[in-house]
């Protein structure tokens, strides 16, 4: 079984190793929270910390200082691209694959991101994951629009 990866890109105004920045440790500048949030049952999640190197986490920290885990740093090169092992549950499953690559473009820099290893999931699960996160509240709310809209707005 095999479940295309989901493949997003979106050309924005700063240089490659500030759109890299903005993405990786300045997350929680822009990810929007009140809506893409592990927190549940009266939490409230007040950041996103995303560790700038090999191994490092990314997570929620929330309101009364709980953290809740996305996933891990596999591949960390500045300005170039990141690999993360994302699995932004509790749930005892495989994480998927997110790449993340930044170009040089005549506009700034042009950002690609990469969804991948659905099958990973099992087919049920991995169809159904998938699809969540190709919808419009899934990663083009979160990369197409408020990514976008960070680094605009910072260029």
């Amino acid at each position: 079984m095999s479940l295309e990866p989901i493949r997003k890109q979106v050309d924005v105004p700063l240089q490659p190793d500030d759109a890299f920045r903005l993405f990786t440790t300045e997350m929680g500048s822009w990810w929007p929270l009140d809506t893409h949030s592990r927190a549940g049952d009266g939490q409230r999640a007040v950041e996103v910390v995303f560790e700038g190197h090999v191994g490092g986490r990314i997570y929620e920290v929330m309101a009364d200082g709980s953290r809740a885990s996305w996933g891990t740093v596999t591949a960390w090169e500045p300005g170039r691209r990141v690999v993360v092992d994302w699995r932004p549950s509790d749930e005892d499953r495989p994480e998927t694959e997110v790449e993340v690559r930044f170009t040089g473009s005549n506009r700034g820099t042009l950002v690609e991101l990469e969804h991948r290893k659905w099958e990973l999931l099992g087919p049920d699960l991995g169809a159904r994951a998938r699809a969540d996160y190709d919808a419009p509240n899934g990663w083009t709310l979160v990369f197409d629009q408020a990514f976008a809209e960070a680094a605009a707005a910072a260029g």
